[in-house]
């Protein structure tokens, strides 16, 4: 038996030790296998994997948007292996995931109420902007703002048009919101306990994270419910010092009996998947709240299912996007234009690589784009973390499922700013007319994103309503900071946008 620790792990595969490396390669290959094997052979051969992996993911948007039907067995593919190679581990006993999730459905927690204490009133939609309180003409203008810059694509600013437009959309005290990762910093959590929303929290049991989550519901007039051990006593003291001490379930040990938990809920459930860890882990909790979601949605038919993907990926764009990243290329200012060039050609064409890829031709008739946004630091997990959830997305809509599924702009949190070369990054990204947000901005905007999806008929998330191809799903309703219009491919001109945002940061010391 392996060493490696208890709950979702990846397989052990040498030495009895799991390698994300020989798993996230197996994943990509079958995944490309149902329409490309000429791409699926080739990750199999790939000796560096941590360095090439963009030209591997690549080939899977490349391959989905060559037909809807690939695309479609490309996440059927994907996900099946998933689950066929993670394991469960519990009292030093290895089980299959789906085997866990059928074996231990003992439950494990009850559940605690807690209500809002603030005002009654349904909160007015207010986005925090750059010191700044928008809300009403002054927010329609800003999206106006950023929709002309190309900061969001035009989906995107009618949606949030449509919830100025529609105030009462924001009550929700008819929806039962389940957040994995309830304090996430770039989550809708502060935005959802302003609207009378019934909020289903959960997270790691710390008792600094409860204090933040309880706090945020007591000031605001939604209704909170969250696990603790199911052998707590009967009498429990309502003080949050006390609360916070025993709240909260672990994603990656107790993800069958936190699917048990959430199945007794009565009403449906609206699945937010916005919990996020570094490194391998961040894989391993993409599949906990997978194999969550998965279950509740075969128990409960009508849940919908919540994701927030980054815009430092690689997706299938439409025409008109793509094409305008291009013109950006063939318009650049001399001055830049010279520059650039002298650059590119002077360090072996790695810099500022041209943003001008032909269109891909579909097997519907229409022609997409590919927005390679991919940042290498990141890492071969933290993409095949996100891929995973796309697949899920995709194929659960394909199904029939209602799926919110939106690109949001690259934001300030805390696990991007630690990374130094990403904040420098991001502080010089408007060298190149791209936008990172402050987090309680893009909580404010995505919280309403969620709203729209949830509430506007018309809604790409709505199964009812036909899309071209399974991908439009997620080039729908993006707001990605600009990254899709610009004229390089992003990676090759991060190092100057990092050079560009440290020489500002130190300007301003």
């Amino acid at each position: 038996m392996s060493t490696i620790g208890e709950g979702i792990q990846f397989p052990p595969v040498n030495k009895g030790q799991p390698s994300s490396t020989t798993t996230g390669k197996a994943i990509v290959a079958i995944a490309l296998e149902s329409s490309n094997l000429k791409a699926a052979e080739a990750v199999r051969r790939e000796r560096q994997w941590r360095k090439q992996y963009p030209v591997h993911f690549r080939a899977l948007v490349e391959s989905g948007i060559r037909s809807p039907k690939a695309a479609i067995n490309i996440a059927k593919s994907g996900l099946a292996e998933a689950c066929k190679q993670f394991v469960f581990i519990r009292n030093r006993q290895q089980y299959a995931l789906p085997e866990a999730m059928r074996t231990f459905q003992t439950p494990a927690f009850k559940t605690i109420e807690l209500h809002g204490a603030g005002s009654p009133v349904v909160a007015e939609w207010v986005v925090p902007y750059r010191g700044e309180m928008l809300y009403g003409d002054r927010l329609r203008q800003q999206i106006g703002l950023w929709e002309r810059d190309g900061i969001v694509e035009p989906s995107h600013a009618d949606a949030l048009r449509r919830v100025l437009d529609h105030p009462e959309w924001l009550d929700l005290s008819d929806r039962t919101m389940v957040l994995f990762g309830a304090a996430s910093e770039a989550g809708p959590l502060t935005w959802l306990a302003q609207w009378r929303a019934n909020i289903v929290a959960i997270d790691l049991p710390n008792p600094v994270v409860w204090e933040k989550i309880v706090k945020t519901i007591q000031r605001g007039n939604a209704k909170l419910f969250f696990p603790v051990p199911i052998d707590t006593e009967d009498k429990l003291s309502t003080k949050v010092s006390d609360l916070v001490k025993i709240a909260g379930a672990n994603l990656l040990t107790q993800t069958p009996e936190i699917a048990t938990w959430l199945k007794g809920f009565d009403q449906p459930l609206d699945l937010a998947a916005i919990a996020y860890l570094d490194g391998e882990r961040h894989v391993r909790v993409s599949m906990a709240m997978d194999a969550v979601m998965s279950e509740v949605s075969r128990a409960k038919s009508d849940s919908s299912l919540m994701y927030m993907l980054t815009p430092t990926d690689i997706y299938a764009i439409n025409a008109e996007t793509a094409n305008e990243a291009r013109d950006r290329f063939g318009k650049r200012p001399f001055v830049r234009r010279v520059l650039t060039d002298a650059i590119h050609v002077a360090l072996l064409k790695n810099f500022f690589v041209p943003n001008t890829d032909a269109l891909i031709r579909s097997e519907n008739g229409k022609s997409y784009g590919v927005a390679d946004c991919l940042v290498i630091e990141q890492g071969p997990n933290y993409a095949l973390a996100k891929r995973l959830q796309q697949w899920r997305a995709t194929l659960a809509r394909h199904e029939g499922q209602r799926v919110c599924l939106n690109v949001a702009p690259s934001t300030m949190t805390h696990s991007v700013i630690k990374n130094p070369i990403l904040k420098s990054a991001f502080d010089g990204a408007d060298l190149f007319q791209v936008e990172a947000f402050e987090p309680a901005t893009t909580n404010a905007i995505m919280a309403a994103i969620w709203v729209h999806d949830l509430r506007c008929v018309e809604s790409a998330a709505n199964p009812a309503n036909p899309l071209d191809h399974p991908l439009e799903l997620i080039s729908e309703s993006a707001n990605h900071g600009g990254l899709w219009r610009v004229p390089y491919l992003a990676r090759s001109a991060l190092p100057f946008s990092a050079v560009y945002g440290w020489v500002k940061e130190k300007a301003r010391l």
